[in-house]
């Protein structure tokens, strides 16, 4: 489990102040990330994370889509070559999170609103042929009722008005990793698109850690028994405290592997 032991001086605005090592690190991503980005670096922390995080949050929801396939559709806008078949809705998918990821980058300075959460799907789904055809929404809430196994989520036409109490209540927390764990269960149950609640909700997790100084999250798709059960928990007893053990060992999880970087 990550801990935060150690602090170094810095200067702001004439005055000392601490820096913890979770604060450092989120520095260090942010500084990579732009640079990367603008550069089209594929070589680099903003490249491994695109793909690490592309991989993992798809495979959760059942993309057949390789991490080697993922790099390459990221690296190279291609697939390798190979005699299996591959998706059409799995390629357009690992594209729209590549969008999504960047869309977060270009946003961060923002605040967290209803307009930006359905930017962030509009990337995710604009490509996707199946989703259209099926007359699902994109880039806007769902228009049909929809499920989490047995579990009902919310009603179509009351998913803005509980977006609107879950924002309120979120952006009026001190911010640390219980409070997203409570929010990112809460708008996973609310379930407020036709599809891509899940992908759209760890980005949301991976961004709001960005913004707050706080170590990152990426769920692996190994973890992926343990991830949906904590959900579960969440929505029958109220209780955050299975997910926030899952963020704190894939938050060491996400740390250890950019440590090359570092």
């Amino acid at each position: 489990m990550f801990t935060v032991l150690f602090f170094k001086l810095c200067w702001k605005n004439g005055t000392v102040c601490m820096k913890n090592q979770s604060e450092e690190f989120v520095e260090f991503l942010l500084n990579r990330f732009q640079i990367e980005k603008e550069k089209f670096d594929r070589s680099g922390v903003y490249a491994f994370t695109q793909r690490l995080l592309a991989y993992n949050s798809n495979k959760i929801e059942g993309s057949t889509l390789t991490e080697e396939q993922t790099a390459s559709l990221f690296d190279h806008g291609i697939l390798p070559k190979s005699d299996d078949y591959y998706r059409a809705k799995d390629v357009e998918e690992m594209n729209g999170h590549f969008l999504m990821f960047n869309r977060m980058l270009d946003t961060l300075t923002e605040p967290l609103t209803q307009a930006l959460i359905k930017q962030f799907h509009y990337e995710l789904k604009s490509g996707v042929f199946e989703d259209r055809a099926n007359g699902y929404a994109i880039g806007d809430y769902k228009k049909r009722p929809n499920m989490i196994g047995m579990y009902r989520t919310v009603s179509p036409e009351e998913v803005a008005q509980e977006m609107d109490v879950l924002l309120e209540w979120y952006h009026n927390q001190e911010m640390n990793l219980s409070v997203l764990a409570e929010f990112h269960a809460r708008y996973e149950s609310t379930h407020p698109f036709q599809d891509g609640n899940g992908r759209t909700g760890r980005m949301l997790l991976f961004r709001e850690c960005l913004k707050n100084g706080i170590l990152p999250v990426v769920i692996e798709d190994a973890n992926r028994n343990e991830y949906l059960d904590a959900l579960k928990v969440y929505r029958e007893e109220k209780s955050s405290d299975k997910l926030v053990e899952l963020f704190e060992k894939e938050q060491q999880f996400y740390l250890a592997k950019c440590n090359y970087f570092m």
